[in-house]
């Protein structure tokens, strides 16, 4: 390379940086304390109010632990709403774990179905490699989460509950990669024709549905299902499937729902609609697609459907500019360019552009705060339990949702009509590797 660092050059920033009186004190106070400790503006947390105008959550929150299921944990926690209702209960929560098991099953079918796609390929072809590289994922998307629903419906949490595999994901996911990737190898080596591959796909199969058996358990075919309500009235259903058990209790039309993202790229066009190639779970379902709209569109959206009475299903840039302790999310939390003497100045496109941000998390709006018609600060349910965040409930500041809010999932009947007349257009398909395609 034409520059390397010369001995000048580290003389010259050992010595700009210690004659630097600021400089020292706040190395003095960022190696005793974190850095977050030393860049948290105050006025912006004390003028952090956590109270809303208009509040839908009374119940407890839920806790992912150790997993990457925040996308079905928000899925699930939408539509326990409605179940809680349905059934008169106080708390209520249907099996993650269920959901998670047909995930995982369906998502290594689509991958070794991808992988057959693809075997003329070369090993190191930027698809096959993103399919090998995000292969057995904890993460996904809003109509991956429809697309379980709609197949293998729900289960309350006490037919099929939660196991230390499903409360920490890291051992079984990697068994589940090794496995998928030798199964990939195998496919893309085989010589035959499609029955041969399929057979050695079956085969695959068999052993990751025998993996997650074993750490996951037996997901039910029937359950017996009966309860008390919270006014002490007993009530029987008797023997009921998880199809059953979803189109009785889980009583949001999900498939009406649409997906909503913000992506100011300029090579991202409003009013579109986009798929992600190989984004997916359930071969034969629906397709991961999103409408792309401006974003005071996607706030105007989110915050009539609360006003309505329904929580909303959204997806986020989690990390920035996050107080855990104080469960508070502003744009300005943390003023790191004072501490860094450095302003960062990449844009909400230039951050996905440049790979400094895309979604991570999801969970659901169950609250915001109106003044004259705009809303100033949201309020967020979790999946990280109650010693997260005001017992596991969170603030977001309207400055915050601006940044760091990618999508929502909305019913389609709440769109403008000029934007509903495109849904069934073709999609923009954009590449397996890109942003928009990212996993909560």
């Amino acid at each position: 390379m034409a520059n390397p660092l010369s001995s000048d050059d580290l003389a010259s920033l050992r010595t700009d940086f210690a004659a630097n009186l600021a400089y020292r004190i706040t190395q003095n106070a960022v190696t005793k304390v974190g850095v977050q400790d030393v860049a948290i503006d105050r006025a912006v947390v004390t003028s952090t109010d956590h109270s809303v105008s208009h509040l839908l959550d009374d119940w407890k929150v839920t806790n992912q632990k150790k997993s990457g299921r925040c996308w079905l944990f928000a899925g699930l926690n939408l539509l326990r709403v409605g179940a809680m209702g349905a059934m008169n209960l106080k708390e209520f929560e249907f099996s993650q774990n269920q959901l998670m098991f047909w995930d995982k099953l369906e998502r290594a079918n689509y991958f070794l179905n991808a992988i057959v796609e693809t075997r003329d390929r070369d090993v190191d072809d930027r698809t096959v490699a993103h399919l090998l590289g995000s292969v057995a994922d904890d993460g996904g998307q809003w109509n991956m989460f429809v697309s379980l629903v709609r197949k293998h419906g729900l289960v309350p949490q006490s037919v099929m509950p939660e196991t230390q595999s499903s409360s920490e994901t890291a051992r079984m996911n990697g068994v589940l990669r090794n496995i998928l990737r030798e199964g990939a190898r195998t496919l893309r080596e085989l010589d035959g024709g499609e029955d041969v591959l399929d057979k050695a796909r079956t085969e695959v199969l068999a052993v990751v549905h025998r993996v997650l058996a074993l750490h996951l358990g037996t997901p039910p075919e029937r359950f017996d299902w009966q309860w008390t309500d919270k006014d002490r009235k007993f009530h029987r259903d008797g023997v009921l499937t998880p199809q059953e058990f979803a189109e009785r209790y889980a009583t949001l039309p999900i498939d009406e729902y649409v997906c909503l993202v913000h992506d100011p790229r300029a090579t991202s066009p409003y009013g579109r609609t986009f798929t992600v190639e190989y984004l997916g779970n359930v071969v034969g379902g629906p397709p991961v697609k999103y409408l792309n709209v401006e974003m005071d569109l996607l706030k105007r959206l989110a915050l009539e459907q609360i006003v309505a009475g329904e929580p909303v299903w959204f997806g986020c840039d989690v990390g920035p500019q996050m107080s855990m302790d104080l469960g508070i999310w502003d744009a300005a939390l943390y003023d790191y360019a004072s501490v860094y003497d450095h302003e960062f100045g990449l844009s909400k496109p230039d951050r996905l552009v440049y790979r400094d941000s895309q979604m991570t998390h999801a969970m659901l709006f169950t609250g915001v705060d109106v003044v004259d018609g705009a809303p100033r600060r949201w309020r967020v349910e979790n999946s990280w339990g109650d010693e997260k965040g005001i017992k596991g409930y969170w603030t977001m500041n309207d400055s915050w949702f601006d940044q760091y809010v990618f999508e929502i999932a909305v019913p389609t009947r709440l769109l403008p009509p000029e934007l509903a007349d495109h849904l069934d257009d073709d999609p923009i398909v954009l590449p397996a590797w890109d942003p928009m395609g990212s996993l909560a």
